[in-house]
């Protein structure tokens, strides 16, 4: 299904206000506190006692959101909670994607938190309900996108899955908005899940296609410039990490030069000092890149 047959059900191009007045410390506490009792209601999760602390209040509040069902929220909560996540967005330190340098013609690499990235677009490694990972506090992209963004991320997911009528297929990829993300967009994309150590040809196509179902949505959206992608498939999807960056380098080239009517920057998002020289080799020596096992 394509972008425009659902991007009126999610109001796609409607603007998303983020500029608001930061909480201080007494707001946000008051918060939390106010959405824990909140969000608790629906009995999701076990929650007997209040934390003491700040910190595991707000681990606690992170924790529900990220069980919470694709359901309407009370506008009040929904507006308390956002302008929180907008709160903390703002606190962090954000790169925006014009300042990171190019180590190929229109592509680059970002090491850190793909959430504190100012960019047209970021790319999510989603499961096939698109809703998130579900599980709380699990330290996965996907779950760390749907927190920050979030749970009007999960409800614009809901409505794309079930006006299509089936769950999302490997090598597909669909877009929302990234509300309180720093990004204007975020495009979920399915990516195959390797069981053996190998990948077979038909793996090595489906997440190739995930770059390019990613990169032919940007195409066909004039405002999108630029767009960062996560490691798709890697990690506990099982991809082997050095045949994936190879694969991902070599797609969004090829994509860049049969496509150089739009003027795309593209960005690697990686987490380790050894996953961006994978990159940086891949980028630099694509046709000739050994891998050192």
């Amino acid at each position: 299904m394509n972008w425009i047959e659902y991007g009126k059900d999610i109001n796609l191009f409607s603007d998303f206000i983020k500029d608001i007045k930061i909480m201080n410390k007494s707001e946000k506490y008051r918060a939390v506190k106010l959405l824990i009792n909140y969000f608790s209601k629906e009995n999701i999760l076990d929650i007997r006692n209040l934390p003491d602390t700040y910190k595991s209040r707000r681990d606690m509040l992170h924790a529900l959101l990220d069980v919470y069902p694709p359901k309407e929220i009370d506008p009040v909560y929904l507006e308390l909670l956002e302008r929180l996540l907008i709160s903390e967005s703002k606190e962090k330190l954000v790169t925006n994607i014009d300042d990171i340098d190019e180590v190929d013609k229109n592509i680059g690499i970002f090491k850190g938190d793909i959430t504190t990235i100012k960019s047209d677009a970021i790319v999510n490694t989603a499961n096939s309900k698109l809703l998130g990972c579900m599980k709380p506090l699990h330290a996965c992209v996907d779950n760390s996108i749907h927190s920050c963004a979030g749970p009007r991320l999960r409800l614009d997911c809901n409505k794309i899955i079930e006006k299509q009528g089936h769950l999302e297929y490997i090598g597909s990829a669909k877009i929302t908005r990234g509300y309180c993300l720093p990004s204007k967009f975020v495009i979920h994309t399915v990516g195959p899940i390797i069981l053996d150590e190998t990948p077979t040809k038909e793996q090595e196509k489906q997440l190739s296609s995930c770059y390019i179902s990613c990169l032919n949505i940007v195409k066909e959206i004039d405002m999108i410039k630029n767009i960062v992608f996560c490691c798709i498939s890697t990690g506990v999807f099982g991809y082997p990490k050095e045949d994936a960056t190879l694969l991902a380098v070599r797609t969004v080239k090829k994509w860049l030069k049969e496509n150089p009517e739009k003027d795309l920057k593209v960005v690697f998002n990686v987490f380790k000092d050894s996953d961006e020289e994978i990159y940086r080799q891949a980028l630099l020596n694509d046709n000739k890149f050994v891998y050192e096992k």
